[in-house]
C-alpha cells in the first residue's frame, strides 16, 4: 500500500468525516453528500480519492454506489503508527 497517497487523502477535513460516517457501516453517495454543504460532484471527487487511496471501497448497486471503509488498509495504518510508538497492536487488547 502507498502510505504516501493514503496521508494524502487523510489530509482532508471533509474525507475524515466522511471515514468517520463510514465508521457505522456502509453508505450511498448520496447519503454521505447530504451531511455536508458542499457540492455532490465535491462529495464525489472527495469519495474518488478516498477510492484510490484504498480507504474505502465502493460497491454499485442499481443506481447507487454505497462505500465502506476498507479496513484492511485503515488496519495497515494502524500497525504503521503503533510500530512507531514501539508497541505491538497485540500488546494493546
Amino acid at each position: 500500500m502507498g502510505f504516501q497517497q493514503s496521508f494524502k487523502a487523510l489530509s482532508d477535513p471533509i474525507r475524515r468525516e466522511i471515514l468517520a460516517l463510514l465508521r457505522t457501516g456502509s453508505m450511498a453517495a448520496g447519503d454521505i453528500a447530504a451531511h455536508f454543504n458542499v457540492s455532490g460532484a465535491t462529495v464525489s471527487h472527495h469519495l474518488s480519492i478516498l477510492r484510490d487511496a484504498r480507504l474505502v471501497l465502493d460497491d454499485k448497486q442499481g443506481k447507487y454506489i454505497y462505500y465502506e471503509l476498507n479496513m484492511s488498509v485503515v488496519d495497515e495504518i494502524l500497525e504503521w503508527i503503533t510500530a512507531l510508538k514501539g508497541e505491538s497492536r497485540d500488546e494493546e487488547i
